[in-house]
């Protein structure tokens, strides 16, 4: 799991984007070890723009998930169904009170449109995924739930995660690895606790972020 963190405008969004494909890199190359896979089934990703799907159910949204996997002529098995229902008890919604099939996305609050698009990412089950800033519209606990989340899988079920956050603190406590992005000085990835002692921290925000007073 890799938190990718810097100040806003040093690309975190544009470097997603990239590896996922949606725009053209401007220089360099990349490489994926799932590469013989079709795109669909090596990389889910959760973008921060919001949607607006009218008349569309939370579970049809959720569900955008298991096309790769289903035939538009067969629809889905309840393989399918069994994972969309785990996948959104996973991000904190209760089935026994919460009926998936009957509730509209655009009746829920950003907060939990983010977390249904997240479920809609697990739904998918690849390998690798990502998520740009995942826990902005989300309350603490949700913020907590979804990061837990994303490292368990990634150390019980070997995904690879690479999250684009503000979550300082969250970050430096859940994530593996950090993707440390430093205007006009380039990446630096290493454990917190590496960037921390090195002090990369003050260059790549401009301030010295863990000793300041208001």
């Amino acid at each position: 799991m890799v938190c990718m963190l810097g100040p806003n405008g040093c690309g975190k969004s544009t470097l997603l984007r990239t590896l996922a494909g949606l725009q053209p890199a401007l220089q360099g190359a990349f490489s994926l070890q799932h590469s013989a896979v079709s795109p669909e089934k090596s990389i889910a990703l959760v973008l921060t723009e919001r949607m607006s799907l009218d008349n569309t159910t939370v579970h049809d949204v959720v569900a955008l998930g298991r096309y790769p996997y289903s035939s538009f002529l067969d629809g889905l098995t309840a393989e399918d169904e069994a994972i969309i229902a785990q996948s959104l008890e996973q991000v904190g919604f209760s089935l026994s009170t919460f009926n998936f099939h009957l509730s509209f996305f655009n009746a829920h609050s950003d907060g939990e449109k983010q977390r249904i698009l997240i479920a809609k990412a697990l739904a998918q089950q690849t390998p690798i995924i990502l998520l740009d800033e995942p826990t902005a519209h989300l309350d603490l606990p949700h913020r907590i739930l979804i990061l837990r989340l994303l490292r368990q899988l990634a150390h019980e079920q070997g995904k690879t995660i690479l999250i684009s956050t503000h979550e300082l603190d969250l970050a430096l406590a859940l994530s593996d690895r950090i993707m440390l992005m430093t205007p006009g000085r380039g990446i630096a990835l290493d454990t917190p606790e590496a960037l921390k002692k090195a002090d990369a921290f003050t260059p790549a925000f401009g301030m010295d972020i863990f000793n300041y007073s208001l």
